[in-house]
């Protein structure tokens, strides 16, 4: 039997002991496509996921695809975790991408496009309105469309325009009159990113949607007069965004112009993707892929009943005629460790209590409480902060310029590096430096990903420090809809702690030892491995063990390979991993003793938490820091001991409740796929995404990971 290139291939990712990250970010991408799918959602919440499905898609090219370019486009070596050089896997990674472009358009073609009627709108081209419709279609292209257009022509005279990213494009091809097909032109006409995406018609009962491409399609003709037009081409051309700052000592103001020089960058970056319509110009296509040096395999054909850019579908899920037919979030219940009765003052509960918040189950309020309360108590001495991601409009920013305002020293760490919140942050940051704070704006070659606030607050001759530690960005808007675990505070051991983090953060400080922190990049990677070895070592020893780890991502191969040790000496491992996971469960004599799932459904899973039974003697943590060689190497992260007794049962739950879920989770194989992990017979539906509005301190107090 002959033995194929492909066949080849396949078998060197199957023997490896180790996945591929991009592969698996695949997988994880199509479990979201699933979400799409399932029978129980609203035909919104189905174009809802499929549109994070595609924004999804646009960043692993940026990113993830650009990164690989970046080793193609300069000869540079890469293997990757399935065995394959550079060129092998891009042919391979290509092939899953046109796979899942192929499920994505046949899902909105043949189970969405059909049933939007019933649900009160529809998409429709100008053809298909009434003629009414069709004149108020053209009076609105004539008078807001048509002066935003500017058709660019690339021939022997101009130079091939620069267009931009992830923008609709129309390639139209055209001659002159009586020339010959060897003198025809092509001319780009770019549609602006502030047009919006659809022209909308509300009839009675039904609100149609006219595509901007179609409203300017249909009149196009008015931008090529006296030419014959060959051929009109929708496409769109995503760009590698990826890029590694080459940083310096001098990190002020040179830094900041490096940030804004590699962000300009992005415009020009290479071309990783074409998507275009089918009946497309085939000179067209042949003079842009030896224009961008891209394959066929890099093309990404689109039907006419489709659409290009499925994130435009946004426009339609926000529609507030269709409000209530999204499915309502419950409002946040109180944190189980909260009082409910007594003082009203934060400061004070906090001296008498740790709170420990769970989003968005519990809500942003306490923390933003604090951050209020320090801004204008007189007490107050210091505000200290790091800050990864902010809302459009900061509530944070402004309660920071507040404080600055009454005189607190505030101090806040803005990463500029922050992937596609650059300029935000900047801008934010900016803001602050002038109203007189302390601001850095990130820290040498790393990220500053960890997520910590620290508020000194002087009190007659005492002084109490207030701390909050989580795994989530100061951010209101995204608290709402993912998982996070933050710690309200003023215990002295984490006080100290986080005091001495920010020493390094803000000076030259390299601090012998945290007593309740781990931080990356010194210590995480090896002080985790070293609470696995002793969960290996306790199980050789006949003891109690077991290891439960919820992660956003795991991708080191270090701790892999540890875990991977730990599951043959008998520890059972479980595994929550939301997307990446580059391990292999359920190999024989490598990992049998472990699981993984991941959970995907109504709100992401952000949150991060280790826990290591330890002979009884339990070890857990919560934190901003994912299982990644990035987190341990490249970021500023930390991950915080919880020894409280409510709350670490707290913590035992999420991963118990987690783990019981039977709505939102899909069980990962050996092989890299997933299937879903449905209730057993007799068994009832168990929905985290729903509990955890009803979890109560009783139901904490029962729980248990190892019997």
């Amino acid at each position: 039997m002959r033995v194929t290139a492909k066949d080849k291939f396949e078998s060197i990712i199957e023997s490896s002991d180790l996945i591929s990250r991009d592969l698996s970010w695949l997988k994880f991408n199509e479990r979201v496509l699933d979400q799409s799918k399932k029978d129980s959602r609203s035909i919104f919440e189905k174009l809802k996921f499929l549109a994070i499905t595609a924004s999804n898609l646009d960043e692993f090219f940026m990113i993830r695809v650009g990164s690989l370019y970046n080793y193609l486009d300069y000869d540079k070596e890469r293997i990757d975790y399935s065995g394959l050089r550079e060129e092998p896997f891009k042919m391979r990674l290509m092939l899953e991408c046109q796979q899942f472009h192929k499920r994505q358009q046949e899902h909105f073609t043949r189970n969405l496009l059909p049933n939007m009627a019933k649900d009160g709108f529809i998409l429709s081209n100008v053809r298909n309105l009434e003629p009414e419709e069709q004149e108020t279609i053209k009076s609105y292209f004539m008078k807001a469309v048509y002066p935003m257009l500017t058709p660019m022509v690339f021939d022997g005279y101009r130079t091939f325009p620069i267009l931009m990213n992830k923008l609709l494009i129309f390639g139209v091809v055209t001659l002159a009159i009586g020339e010959k097909k060897d003198n025809r032109k092509l001319s780009f006409v770019q549609i602006p990113a502030n047009i919006p995406r659809f022209f909308e018609i509300e009839r009675e009962d039904v609100v149609v949607y006219i595509p901007i491409e179609e409203v300017i399609r249909e009149n196009i003709v008015s931008l090529f007069r006296n030419v014959n037009i060959e051929s009109i081409n929708l496409f769109r051309i995503t760009r590698n965004g990826d890029f590694t700052l080459e940083e310096s000592e001098d990190m002020d103001a040179n830094f900041l112009e490096e940030v804004k020089r590699k962000l300009n960058e992005r415009k020009t970056g290479r071309v990783v993707r074409i998507e275009i319509e089918e009946g497309y110009s085939r000179w067209m296509v042949s003079l842009l892929k030896e224009r961008w040096n891209i394959a066929d395999d890099s093309i990404f054909k689109v039907e006419r009943a489709s659409m290009l850019d499925f994130t435009g579908l946004w426009q339609v899920i926000g529609n507030k005629r269709f409000k209530d037919k999204l499915p309502q979030i419950p409002p946040p219940v109180p944190p189980i460790s909260y009082p409910a009765v007594g003082s009203d003052d934060i400061f004070q509960v906090l001296k008498t209590r740790d709170i420990l918040l769970h989003h968005p189950y519990n809500n942003i309020d306490p923390i933003m409480e604090l951050l209020d309360a320090a801004a204008d108590d007189p007490t107050v001495m210091a505000i200290k902060m790091t800050i990864y991601r902010l809302a459009k409009d900061s509530r944070v920013t402004k309660t920071l310029l507040r404080a600055a305002e009454n005189g607190k020293h505030v101090s806040v760490l803005f990463e500029v590096k922050a992937r596609f919140d650059e300029e935000n942050n900047i801008r934010e940051a900016k803001k602050l430096q002038k109203a007189g704070c302390f601001v850095i704006y990130g820290i040498s070659n790393l990220k500053t990903h960890t997520k910590l606030m620290l508020i000194v607050k002087r009190d007659e001759n005492q002084v109490t420090r207030f701390v909050h530690l989580g795994s989530g960005n100061y951010n209101e808007d995204t608290a709402r809809l993912y998982t996070d675990i933050g710690l309200l505070t003023t215990n002295e051991v984490l006080a100290n702690d986080v005091s001495e983090f920010f020493n390094v953060i803000t000076g030259h400080s390299m601090p012998s030892s945290y007593q309740n922190l781990i931080t990356a990049p010194r210590d995480m990677r090896k002080q985790l491995i070293e609470f696995i070895e002793q969960e290996s070592e306790n199980a050789r020893k006949g003891l109690p063990a077991g290891i439960f780890i919820k992660v956003n991502s795991l991708e080191d191969s270090e701790i892999i390979y540890a875990l991977y040790r730990a599951s043959q000496a008998g520890v059972p491992v479980k595994l929550i991993i939301r997307g990446i996971c580059c391990l292999r469960p359920g190999r024989p004599g490598l990992s049998e003793n472990i699981e993984v799932i991941s959970i995907v459904g109504d709100f992401l899973e952000h949150s991060r938490i280790y826990h290591f039974h330890n002979n009884g003697q339990t070890r857990t943590y919560a934190g901003s820091a994912d299982m990644m060689v990035r987190s341990f190497d490249k970021r500023l992260e930390s991950l915080f001991r919880i020894e409280d007794n409510l709350l670490e049962k707290q913590l035992m739950n999420i991963l118990s409740y987690n783990l019981r879920d039977n709505v939102n989770s899909y069980r990962m194989l050996e092989d890299g796929g997933y299937v879903p992990k449905l209730p057993q017979v007799d068994e009832a539906e168990f929905n985290v995404h729903k509990e955890f509005f009803k979890v109560s301190a009783k139901d904490v107090l029962k729980v248990s990971l190892v019997s």
